[in-house]
């Protein structure tokens, strides 16, 4: 199988050319001795473990039984990608988040595309994400997804050279910003002159971009919106990022207990009395929201947080039901949707999938189980999947009788040799698999800082980067060239936004 590596020409590593965008990154780190490299990687466990920045790993105990939470390991060498790559990638995601958003609102409105025959309407009504509470509903800017996570992926293409997929579509409630962010401070703070001698493009202002999202999403008629984040609480994995972005955007963070609705407005409780909330940042899945409309024994929401939404007294991002478009079932329509919607040709690629409700992609898929990736429909985190290439006999065994037993619950792709990336691991520097995820803010239009989060799969030859799987995470530099605009702001400034930043949060 071909390999891509992002920074080596070729694999092994010894003696291989250096690709141009890393060249000046390459005389830099030939120069730090190994001692002090791992030295920097203690200190960037102990600020992190200070601040209290961890993973809540679902399903593990420790041995007293208690769940267990652990730093997600942060490897010191960042991965780099030229502007000019960027600048596609960036209209590509673009483009996508666009079409998805058309096709939601489509979906609760008029459904031209089912009625068009493109996607087989029982794919929407049977699927566990689509919520008929919405069907009329207008939601500002018609955008449901206003922060969308799109997962990207880099495999060699016949040639040998490097060529991006989007693996991913996550449109509800997208996680993994915060490491992004903490991960650039702690770069500045561990490697300073790297960021004097780099034209490296800032990160530092997704907070602010985040918030103007927001703000630009709540219900017309209000002049200065109030904004929330409602976190199900600090028993959630990613409590970390929902407090840091709260205090990062200078707004509250609440808890389903903190809100009430009366005559159809929702209001936060504070000490000075009610409070009137215009715009709900929501990270609570749609089952969680609202007793009245859908768990009944949910003490995560707000009884009434629907009649709310509904009149259109206030803004819940991202928006209620967008989980229909990011279904992996529905993942293979994407590029239709652009067509169909926008009326041009996809930019970024899907990988190549087989919809195993098909007889025919079924029949492919269980002759050719060691060789491809099976995934749940609704499947996340890394769990619900088999990869054929590392599975045992037994496994593949198991997920043969799971897909003859309910086929219209996986889909299929081909096992990508994702890009590898050089890693700082305890015998050196080594190449492991990476995917990227960039975060696509919508609302009057579409932002995103450069880059995004890159994660990294830790164990030799594994292909899984999830968190929750024992993967950790990069910097991600977009090297600047003549890049202008607000994301071209001097890495100086930037720089001491952020190292201001990381002081007061340490």
């Amino acid at each position: 199988m071909h390999r891509f590596d992002e920074m080596y020409e070729q694999l092994p590593y010894a003696g291989a050319a250096v690709r141009k965008h890393y060249q000046r990154y390459d005389q830099w780190l030939a120069k730090q001795p190994g001692e002090l490299m791992r030295r920097r990687r203690e200190e960037a466990e102990m600020i992190f473990r200070r601040v209290g920045i961890t993973f809540a790993v679902y399903g593990a105990k420790d041995e007293d039984g208690a769940g267990t939470e652990r730093l997600i390991p942060f490897d010191l060498l960042p991965r780099i990608i030229p502007a000019h790559e960027w600048s596609s990638m960036e209209k590509g995601l673009a483009q996508r988040v666009t079409a998805l958003n058309r096709f939601i609102h489509d979906v609760y409105h008029d459904q031209e595309i089912l009625k068009a025959g493109i996607i087989p309407a029982e794919q929407i009504t049977n699927n566990a994400q689509f919520r008929p509470q919405m069907m009329g509903v207008n939601v500002p800017n018609d955008v449901y997804s206003n922060i969308a996570g799109i997962d990207i992926v880099r495999a060699p293409d016949s040639d040998g050279a490097g060529e991006y997929y989007v693996l991913e579509d996550n449109l509800r409630v997208p996680s993994g910003v915060s490491y992004m962010l903490e991960n650039r401070k702690m770069m500045m703070r561990l490697f300073p002159e790297l960021f004097s001698q780099n034209r490296i493009a800032p990160v530092a202002h997704y907070p602010d971009l985040l918030l103007e999202t927001l703000r630009a999403s709540a219900p017309p008629a209000t002049a200065e919106p109030t904004v929330v984040v409602l976190t199900p609480g600090m028993y959630n994995s990613a409590y970390f990022e929902h407090a840091f972005l709260a205090q990062q955007m200078g707004v509250e963070l609440v808890e389903g207990q903190d809100l009430f609705v009366k005559d159809d407005f929702v209001y936060m409780r504070t000490t000075q009395g009610p409070m009137r909330i215009d715009v709900i940042y929501r990270r609570v899945d749609d089952d969680f929201l609202d007793p009245e409309v859908f768990r009944p024994d949910s003490s995560l929401g707000c009884a009434g947080l629907m009649r709310a939404y509904r009149a259109g007294n206030v803004v819940i991002c991202n928006g209620v039901g967008t989980g229909v478009a990011d279904d992996k079932s529905i993942y293979p329509y994407v590029p239709k949707m652009i067509e169909f919607y926008l009326g041009e040709k996809p930019i970024l690629k899907n990988v190549p999938t087989y919809m195993c409700r098909n007889k025919e992609d079924l029949d492919y898929t269980l002759a050719h189980l060691k060789d491809l990736v099976v995934k749940e429909v609704h499947g996340a985190g890394g769990y619900g999947m088999l990869i054929g290439p590392a599975a045992t006999h037994a496994e593949i065994e198991e997920f043969r009788a799971a897909l003859l037993a309910k086929p219209d619950g996986y889909i299929a792709q081909p096992t990508l040799s994702l890009s590898t990336s050089p890693t700082f691991v305890d015998a050196g520097i080594a190449p492991r698999h990476i995917d990227l995820r960039p975060f696509v803010l919508s609302a009057k239009e579409v932002q995103m800082v450069p880059g995004g989060l890159t994660r990294v799969a830790l164990k030799e030859g594994s292909l899984v980067v999830n968190s929750s799987q024992g993967g950790g995470t990069k910097d991600t530099w977009i090297m600047e060239g003549e890049r202008n605009g607000r994301s071209g702001q001097s890495q100086s400034q930037s720089q001491g936004q952020s190292q201001s930043q990381t002081q007061s949060s340490n």
